[in-house]
């Protein structure tokens, strides 16, 4: 179960941008570049964060573009391995907006690294109940989170759901294809 979750850690640090669920900034702002680095498929660089932290050290943000930069943020620190911070931006953009999934999803997916299977599986959930823009993530995340804690049939009928809500994404279907079905 360890290297399952490893892996999702992996692959969601390794695969940002089509896996971690960045929000708009719309501008030019730093805000917006911030944003710009957590949606793009390459690693981010320190400046990326620079960014931000400079978005955020302005002080003339909405509520909403302070949110969606403590989420790009945290996004851009977990692709480059800095777990804690990560987990700091996304509980401070729950704190400024309780109903924000991405903050959510993401989360999850950091405690995923942080081997917290247990915590990340409410993580997914509550990003779902709250519209994550990804839901397939969130059933994959979910479904590797209920896998380490022993919960096989929900892990399965969520890899399946990330798969079908996901045609396009590989990796729910090769997780599929390790599950044998049988009858009783």
């Amino acid at each position: 179960m360890a290297v399952r979750t490893i892996a999702l850690g992996a692959l969601l640090a390794a695969c940002a941008a089509p896996v971690a669920a960045s929000v708009v900034v719309i501008g030019t702002s730093d805000a917006r570049m911030c944003y710009e680095a957590a949606d793009s498929p390459l690693l981010p660089q320190v400046r990326d964060i620079r960014h931000c932290d400079d978005a955020l050290g302005e002080g003339n943000l909405s509520n909403y573009e302070t949110v969606a930069t403590h989420v790009n943020r945290g996004i851009l620190r977990l692709r480059r391995g800095m777990i804690d911070p990560a987990i700091a931006d996304f509980d401070a953009a729950m704190t400024l907006d309780p109903n924000q999934p991405e903050a959510y999803l993401n989360k999850g997916a950091a405690l995923i690294q942080r081997q917290n299977p247990s915590e990340a599986a409410q993580l997914f959930t509550v990003a779902l109940e709250h519209n994550t823009q990804r839901p397939a993530v969130a059933h994959y995340g979910r479904a590797v989170a209920n896998e380490a804690l022993g919960n096989v049939r929900e892990a399965y009928q969520d890899y399946q759901i990330a798969a079908q809500l996901a045609p396009g994404w590989s990796a729910p279907r090769a997780d599929l294809q390790r599950f044998r079905v049988v009858q009783r």
